[in-house]
């Protein structure tokens, strides 16, 4: 069985197969709609594994921003909270709380850092 997955968002649906994919729009009549909108994905000489260890040398850029990479794991988190509690949550960007649900936001927020850590925990 090969790895894939679905994406749902509140206009497309999105679909791929391992991590290092690229996504396809579905339905395919939508992807070619937009495909004169859509980024274009740098080409390497490397896989994606060899790409991430590259540019943390700086010797490429790589082909998953971290501009891209922050924000995308905050949104699983909130899945993952959002499943945890079984409610619906909603999440202000600005304050970076959950306003509608105290426990959900405890465990957005997470334990205080270790004496000494603190500096790594501002957002």
């Amino acid at each position: 069985m090969n790895p894939g997955k679905i994406i749902y968002s509140k206009d497309l649906i999105f679909k791929g197969a391992s991590h290092g994919s690229t996504l396809s729009i579905i339905p395919e009549e939508k992807a070619k709609e937009m495909a004169a909108r859509l980024p274009e994905v740098p080409k390497s000489p490397s896989n994606h594994f060899k790409n991430f260890l590259l540019a943390c040398k700086g010797e490429e850029e790589t082909r998953s921003p971290f501009s891209v990479a922050g924000p995308l794991s905050q949104v699983f988190c909130l899945g993952v909270i959002a499943q945890w509690t079984g409610d619906k949550i909603k999440f202000d960007r600005e304050r970076k709380i959950i306003t509608n649900n105290k426990k959900a936001n405890e465990l957005l927020v997470g334990p205080p850092p270790r004496k000494g850590w603190e500096q790594y925990y501002k957002m």
